[in-house]
């Protein structure tokens, strides 16, 4: 089957045509904001984060930056600076520029915040102008790059939504794609499930080393996350322990083998199912997702969320109906549990890919439609200095 996206320089395919207009600071929201709802056809990307940091944390911000301002969605990106921040904006910028995308930049310090605005105003109406004229062109499915998240979860989660959702990404893989999955909270208790399907010892490695370190973060920390369940959500919504929570929230990755582990913030190379450590906080985790590349996001949740993202479409599952019928402002999809039909995950399976092929051809997900996720996460480990 097929869908219609924009093509892009790098041979990428984007199923949205903004231009990105993304702050390298978080002192530069404000005027990465402005901008974005001035110009029509842009989107930005905020988040707190890029100065006062330990070096490792900057390179973290430097790589994700670099990652979200490649993703095929974005035909351009204005890069919006203060001009004295921590993040290597000189990196980000030829990052970006290496797909062959239009990228340009407008420094805050440099000449004064209103002369800056004013000028990044004419930068992104003409940026816009240039994106108008890319048309959306027939791509067959070995073009789909699709992120998995699941969130406010409760007992249907692991029953319906996920593995219907992880049905949906076998059918991805199956057709040539790539899909994208996290979330390493979710992992612990389940990690040697995982680490079974890795097509090599080093993938495996890999699996069981970001889940230990993970751990070990916690328990730095005084935590413990083990035989518990640190969300008051989920066990309103009668899961019981991580472990319980970990075994249903692995099987909306799907079944196919595990191609690699990527790092927070790295832009995935490949086709087939691959794993980003990344935390399970919806606003954090959809970034990691959008600098892995995905031009897609199915969101399986069973108490319901909001969340969407700047400039990719997150497709909301659910197979709790009193959710879909509370929640019809958020809910895309219901996913129907038949226990008494035994292919009925891979029936599910199939309508959520349809679904995909519609959203990436141009249908709006409930959270494009109300705007809603214009205030992404960005996850870094060390203290703020």
């Amino acid at each position: 089957m097929s869908f219609y996206g924009y093509p892009r320089p790098d041979g990428s395919v984007g199923v949205r045509n903004y231009v990105g207009i993304i702050s390298t600071v978080s002192c530069a929201n404000d005027m990465a904001l402005w901008l974005s709802q001035q110009i029509k056809g842009t989107a930005p990307f905020l988040h707190p984060a890029g100065c006062g940091q330990v070096q490792s944390d900057l390179d973290i911000v430097t790589t994700t930056l670099t990652s979200i301002g490649q993703n095929a969605n974005l035909a351009g990106v204005l890069l919006v600076s203060l001009g004295c921040e921590g993040v290597n904006v000189d990196r980000i910028e030829e990052g970006i520029a290496r797909t062959g995308k239009p990228v340009k930049r407008i420094t805050g310090l440099k000449a004064g915040t209103v002369a800056a605005y004013n000028e990044g105003l004419l930068l992104a109406q003409k940026m816009v102008q240039e994106a108008s004229k890319i048309k959306r062109e027939k791509f067959d499915d070995s073009h789909l790059v699709i992120g998995v998240k699941c969130g406010g979860s409760d007992t249907t989660s692991g029953l319906a939504s996920n593995p219907a959702t992880g049905a949906a990404c076998d059918i991805v893989v199956e057709k040539g794609g790539t899909c994208i999955f996290g979330e390493t909270t979710e992992f612990l208790g389940a990690e040697h499930i995982l680490a079974k399907r890795a097509v090599n010892k080093n993938v495996a490695d890999r699996i069981y080393m970001i889940v230990d370190r993970l751990e070990k973060r916690v328990i730095a920390s005084g935590g413990d996350m083990r035989g518990g369940n640190p969300s008051a959500g989920n066990i309103a919504g009668g899961l019981t322990t991580i472990e319980e929570k970990s075994l249903g929230a692995i099987s909306k990755g799907g079944t196919k083998p595990i191609q690699g582990v990527y790092e927070y913030g790295e832009r995935v190379k490949g086709k087939g199912l691959f794993i980003i450590d990344s935390p399970g906080r919806e606003p954090d985790f959809l970034t990691a997702l959008a600098a892995g590349g995905a031009q897609i996001a199915l969101f399986s949740t069973g108490l319901g969320v909001p969340q969407g993202f700047p400039f990719i479409p997150v497709i909301k599952i659910t197979g709790n109906p009193v959710t879909f019928k509370r929640l019809p402002d958020h809910i895309d999809m219901l996913v129907k549990l038949d226990v008494d039909k035994g292919s009925w995950i891979q029936a599910e399976g199939q309508r959520i890919y349809h679904e995909i092929l519609a959203v990436a051809s141009g249908k709006q997900t409930k959270a494009e439609i109300l705007g809603y996720g214009i205030f992404p996460g960005m996850c870094t480990r060390g203290p703020i200095i």
